[in-house]
């Protein structure tokens, strides 16, 4: 049974989540992505579980670690966790979701301890193909309370039986395992090279609550990238002081 912890988040644009624990209560969060904890708080870094889970986590594109913090003082104490560029913050509540979610392999950011962090392959052999970013997806499971990360603006749909929705895939967060989800082709020839969206859109069909980001990181890492050739005239790679903080950026999220 995991913890059950409050929480606030701040900010608009640039969020961050603080976590109130109670003593003996604990949240994991994702590596790097602590922000500030009260006194009483003890960090411990770890593979979560065992080599295994460490590995696995490493192959959704997270970090190998991931790190506990403990409340061992006899107060209420916080701890307060950033997202790592533009977006949203999204609270889940697991046990209110049926205990499990799936998301995209770079969204976790915490969760109260008792939440497990596993990979989920897709269903088919034609989303690990063509999904991109949808090839490897991470399931979270338990019943406390969650946080993930989206890119730019958050949108929430709940999708009835049968319903299908088209969505470009790195803009998918995430959706309930109910969800059926699948690649499907860009009909037409213009509309394949000329487009712009890609060869191949992510089809989820309904029932199930999904959730969908305007600005994933990969497509933000482009445009600015496309902004800084324009300016430099170079066609190839970033350079000068943009290309440095973009570079940093990209190896800060892998």
């Amino acid at each position: 049974m995991a913890d059950v912890v409050d929480y606030k988040i701040y900010g608009d644009d640039l969020q961050l989540v603080e976590v109130e624990l109670d003593p003996g209560e604990g949240v994991r969060g994702e590596a790097g992505t602590m922000t500030y904890m009260d006194g009483e708080v003890e960090m411990a870094t770890g593979t979560g579980g065992g080599l295994l889970k460490g590995l696995k986590r490493a192959v959704t594109g997270e970090s190998f670690f991931i790190t506990s913090f403990t409340n061992n003082g006899s107060d209420k104490a916080r701890v307060g966790f950033a997202a790592p560029y533009p977006g949203k913050i999204m609270p889940l509540d697991l046990g209110s979701l049926g205990g499990t979610f799936l998301c995209q392999k770079d969204s976790f950011l915490c969760a109260a301890n008792g939440v497990e962090i596993e990979v989920a392959f897709t269903k088919r052999i034609g989303a690990g193909l063509f999904g991109g970013e949808g090839f490897i997806l991470q399931r979270l499971e338990g019943d406390g309370m969650a946080f993930m990360h989206a890119g730019g603006t958050l949108i929430e749909r709940e999708l009835a039986a049968g319903e299908t929705l088209r969505v470009d895939t790195g803009c998918v967060v995430g959706f309930a395992p109910s969800v059926d989800y699948d690649i499907q082709m860009v009909g037409g020839f213009t509309n394949s090279l000329f487009g712009g969206e890609g060869l191949f859109l992510t089809r989820l069909t309904g029932p199930g609550k999904i959730y969908i980001q305007s600005l994933p990181f990969s497509r933000l890492a482009d445009r600015i990238e496309a902004g800084l050739k324009s300016q430099t005239g170079e066609s190839t790679g970033v350079s000068g002081i943009g290309g440095d903080i973009l570079k940093g950026l990209i190896s800060g999220n892998k």
